[in-house]
């Protein structure tokens, strides 16, 4: 990407990779999505983002972002593309995946962020935002419900209990390891394309993903953060109201998630707002890139 470097750093044992852009005069957007305000960098504002496969998933909104003045960084999560994929399931347990996002901004000299995440990187980020409230400024979501509302619709929910069923084939150790991977990982990115609509990536895209495989060694670091779901259920804290502002984008054609859990996941915000996009997919970043970025950028200089 022009005008972008890469970085690798080491925080609590494991190695992160990062793109930013490389003028440091500028304010930075982080792309695992969160936005960070602290004393060291005076008035700028840091953004950043997270994404449930790599950097990739924010490319529409990095540049946009960037122009606007936010300072952007993009790290990929654990078991991800090049950043270091730990081979105990255990090392994937949300608190530990909190404590990433943490980390990096403290690592990077920042009090609070206004942390936005997408699928796997919004249950983090709403998790952080519940763990960590002091710690992030403003919250942003793509399509995942409030951690609470997952549990809820996944136990009570027949028809959420019906589309979530990958989660349990997941469970299986190696299996889906294997499948997935066979022919070049061409039944994960048979699933990924699916998911979407058509447009919604192109074959640039599946390049980098399947590169972006390759290089985490495989999948069974990706694998690994529904096999901790299961396997480590999360603590919640006993509050589970947030009071930080935030906001919620949800594509209804998510074929994963159900839309009224966006509605649902309202009601434990005290400053929420949530905006639908009826002809979007789960990936609704993709699908409706320019409005995605519209309404960040309102809600980060609000």
């Amino acid at each position: 990407m022009p005008g972008c470097g890469s970085v690798y750093r080491e925080m609590e044992g494991i190695e992160w990779a990062m793109k930013w852009n490389t003028s440091l005069s500028e304010p930075m957007v982080l792309i695992c999505m969160w936005c960070l305000r602290g004393r060291s960098m005076a008035n700028r504002l840091f953004c950043y983002m997270v994404s449930r496969n790599f950097w990739r998933g924010w490319l529409k909104q990095i540049k946009p972002l960037a122009e606007h003045g936010y300072r952007v960084i993009v790290p990929d999560q654990r078991g991800y593309n090049q950043s270091d994929v730990p081979a105990s399931v255990k090392a994937y347990r949300l608190e530990e995946l909190c404590k990433d996002i943490v980390g990096i901004i403290d690592y990077l000299g920042y009090e609070q962020a206004a942390l936005i995440g997408h699928d796997w990187g919004a249950a983090v980020a709403w998790s952080t935002a519940l763990f960590y409230p002091e710690r992030i400024e403003r919250l942003g979501i793509l399509n995942v419900p409030h951690p609470a509302v997952m549990f809820q619709f996944l136990s009570g929910n027949l028809r959420q209990m019906l589309k979530s069923w990958y989660i349990g084939f997941f469970q299986i150790p190696g299996l889906p390891d294997w499948l997935m991977s066979l022919d070049h990982f061409s039944g994960a990115l048979r699933a990924l394309k699916s998911s979407g609509k058509a447009g919604t990536f192109t074959n640039e895209d599946m390049a980098a993903y399947r590169q972006a495989y390759q290089n985490s060694g495989g999948l069974s670091g990706m694998l690994n953060w529904y096999r901790a779901l299961v396997r480590y259920r999360p603590d919640l804290p006993q509050n589970l109201r947030l009071a930080m502002p935030v906001i919620i984008l949800w594509g209804k054609q998510d074929i994963a998630l159900r839309p009224e859990m966006a509605d649902e996941s309202l009601t434990f915000c005290d400053h929420g707002e949530r905006f639908y996009f009826d002809e979007a997919t789960h990936w609704v970043q993709h699908d409706a890139a320019e409005e995605v970025t519209r309404h960040l950028v309102d809600f980060l200089q609000a």
